[in-house]
C-alpha cells in the first residue's frame, strides 16, 4: 500500500507563486511516476503535471504550461509543484498521484491518490 500526502496549498493573490509538496511512503517502486491533478467545483479532474523516475519524462498540462514546473527529490520520495503567475482560474483542489512507470497524463493511469490540498487565488 502506498500513502500519498500533499501540503502547501493556501490562499494567494493573482500573480503570486506557490509551491506544493507531495510525499509518498509505503510499498513504492523506484520506477514510478508522480503526477499532479486539480479539480475545480463542478469540473472534471484535470491533469497538471507529471514526472517519471527518469529525469527526461516530464509532462505539463496545456492550461498551466509555462507557469509551473515539477521536480522530484528521490531520496525524500517527494515531488514538488512550483506554480508561478497564479490566476483565479487556477483555484482548485490539487491532488498528488502515484503511478507506475508508464503513467503519464491520464487519471486512470495512477493507482494511489492523496486527499488533496486547496489552492485559492483571489483576484
Amino acid at each position: 500500500q502506498v500513502q500519498v500526502v500533499e501540503s502547501g496549498g493556501g490562499l494567494v493573490q493573482t500573480g503570486d507563486s506557490l509551491r506544493l509538496s507531495c510525499t509518498v511512503s509505503g510499498r513504492t517502486l523506484m520506477t514510478n511516476t508522480m503526477g499532479w491533478f486539480r479539480q475545480a467545483p463542478g469540473k472534471e479532474r484535470e491533469f497538471v503535471a507529471a514526472r517519471g523516475w527518469r529525469g527526461d519524462n516530464i509532462w505539463y498540462g496545456d492550461s498551466v504550461k509555462g507557469r509551473i514546473s515539477i521536480s522530484r527529490d528521490h531520496a525524500q520520495n517527494t515531488v514538488y509543484l512550483q506554480m508561478n503567475s497564479l490566476k483565479p482560474e487556477d483555484t482548485a483542489i490539487y491532488y498528488c498521484a502515484y503511478g507506475g512507470p508508464f503513467a503519464a497524463s491520464g487519471v486512470n493511469e495512477y493507482s494511489d491518490w492523496g486527499q488533496g490540498t486547496q489552492v485559492t487565488v483571489s483576484s
